[in-house]
């Protein structure tokens, strides 16, 4: 981006996703694929460090983004410094072996497993045997009464979708669960790896960390003492407590993959191919700037100022004196986020008030636009009817916003808009006919920048998707350093059955964000 005469400080580079929602088809299977790598294990069978919920809805776990009621992320002090929501360090101390603000089981789901012997060893009888649901955790029969998404494709929507916290307003009074006037999408969650992650704050032991070569956000086990106040200060709810170990697990962004150059299981497997992965350079200095923004409405954008544009060569010098190597630097040069979230401005964070500065952010989903012109009487073809139905579609633009804008309708117009003028002039191209440039001119693109945006959110290749540079050899020791440094483990021997540990490296840099009393970084 643009400095002009601002000093550029401490470059960082972080790796950093973006999902185009429109996209999302709702099949599981990066859910799948990850519960597989991550938490097939005891201990963690209610944790889904990835999961695909149904918007609207409640989430998993239920209402996580009430934060009034759990108390997660940043808030402004009165004299408008950054502290948590969950308290201040001493607060937090004086609840550590009693902490409230923290989701039960029936918030996240009774995982079950089924009784299948009893399909084999049932006595003969007149009846066909089942296998019935038992608790995972206890063993005992139980009724399977909720679910990681309970609400999959709105079925149950109108008994519980009205509980989602997101559905605020006056415009909300007027939204049906009908199946004739719904609107549903589907929305795959994972840690953010966060710029300003409270949960790194309001670690008491430290064994929280945010890693200096990639951003990447682990838990130490050694560390770690399960005072869970990471699950608290969490606004999206992504870290887990192990009940087996009684440690802290969560979404290591794959980092075995990343440290390899290749992407996270759950980019490798998504059907829809909706996944970007990418580097972004960033300036450290000014996070807690950007998270300390008075109003929320403008979080979005103080974001975006804290990164920096790679091919900038006042940019590119100070990441080399930060010591960011140089294929990590052409790796940002040609990153599919930075072109998403910075260049073109079609990618948006989820839920930037939380001031936490999440690094996974989407293109928000594109209802059926030329439906909209119709219903309307409008002209198809005439681009201010288009433009126009971009307020009157199916999915609500105040919702979408009080998910990804903090509740500002006209930049998630803006970015509808953008898709809407790019989606009319490639169908034009498609019909063999020259396509409007006054269309793309209209939202800020010219024709190469239009076709370039289309590519990539349409047919890019695997390559162009996920450009993810590898670890440095000469950091190899610290990355591979195994013995008692594992960012997931459960209880058993190493390598047993039902009970194995991962043994991974993590390096020792960790970056810390602003303490909650101090606001200074650590």
């Amino acid at each position: 981006m643009p400095r002009g005469e601002a000093t550029i400080g401490h470059v960082m580079a972080q790796i950093a996703m973006v999902m185009n929602l429109d996209k999302c088809i709702g099949c599981h299977t990066c859910s799948v694929t990850c519960k597989q790598t991550w938490t097939n294990r005891p201990g963690v069978e209610y944790a889904w460090f990835n999961n695909v919920e149904t918007k609207p809805g409640v989430g998993y776990p239920r209402r996580y983004e009430d934060q009034e009621r759990w108390k997660g992320g940043w808030t402004l002090d009165a004299k408008g410094r950054l502290v948590l929501r969950s308290g201040g360090r001493a607060e937090r101390l004086l609840s550590l072996f009693a902490n409230p603000d923290l989701p039960g089981i029936e918030d996240y789901y009774e995982p079950v497993t089924y009784d299948y012997d009893n399909l084999v060893s049932a006595p003969a009888g007149p009846d066909a045997p089942v296998a019935r649901p038992r608790s995972a955790l206890t063993g005992e029969p139980t009724a399977i009464t909720w679910g990681a998404n309970w609400e999959d494709g709105l079925g149950g929507a109108p008994e519980h979708a009205g509980g989602d916290p997101n559905l605020t307003g006056e415009w909300a009074e007027r939204v049906r669960f009908e199946f004739e006037q719904t609107f549903l999408f589907h929305l795959p969650r994972l840690c953010e790896h966060c710029l300003n992650p409270a949960c790194v704050s309001a670690c008491p032991s430290g064994a929280m960390y945010k890693r200096v070569e990639d951003g990447i956000v682990l838990v130490d086990q050694n560390r770690c003492r399960g005072w869970r106040m990471c699950v608290t200060a969490c606004p999206y709810k992504k870290v887990y407590v192990n009940h087996a170990t009684g440690k802290a697990e969560k979404c290591t962004f794959c980092f075995p993959r990343i440290e390899a150059g290749l992407p996270t299981v759950c980019s490798e497997t998504c059907v829809g191919r909706l996944r970007y992965l990418g580097l972004l350079l960033y300036d450290a200095d000014r996070v807690g700037e950007a998270a300390a923004t008075p109003d929320e409405r403008d979080l979005l954008e103080a974001q975006r100022g804290v990164f920096l544009d790679p091919h900038d060569p006042e940019v590119r010098a100070a990441a080399r004196e930060s010591g960011i190597p140089e294929d990590w630097l052409d790796a940002a040069r040609r990153s599919p986020v930075y072109d998403l979230v910075s260049r073109y401005k079609v990618a948006l964070p989820l839920h930037p008030e939380y001031r936490t500065l999440p690094m996974v952010w989407y293109v928000p989903p594109l209802s059926p636009i030329l439906d909209a012109v119709s219903g309307a009487g409008g002209d198809q073809d005439d681009p201010d009817h288009v433009f126009a139905a971009v307020t009157r579609l199916r999915i609500p633009l105040d919702y979408l916003a009080n998910l990804f804008t903090a509740g500002d309708t006209d930049i998630v117009a803006g970015v509808l808009m953008k898709l809407t003028a790019l989606r009319s002039y490639m169908r034009a191209r498609s019909l063999g006919e020259a396509g409007d440039e006054a269309v793309l001119k209209a939202v800020g693109l010219t024709a190469r920048e239009g076709e370039d945006l289309h590519r990539l959110l349409a047919v890019a290749k695997y390559r162009e998707r996920y450009v993810v540079p590898a670890a440095h050899q000469e950091d190899a020791a610290a990355l591979t350093a195994l013995e008692n440094r594992c960012p997931v483990e459960s209880s058993g021997d190493p390598g047993s059955a039902g009970g194995r540990r991962v043994m991974l490296g993590i390096p020792t840099q960790r970056h810390r964000p602003p303490d909650a009393s101090t606001g200074e970084h650590a």
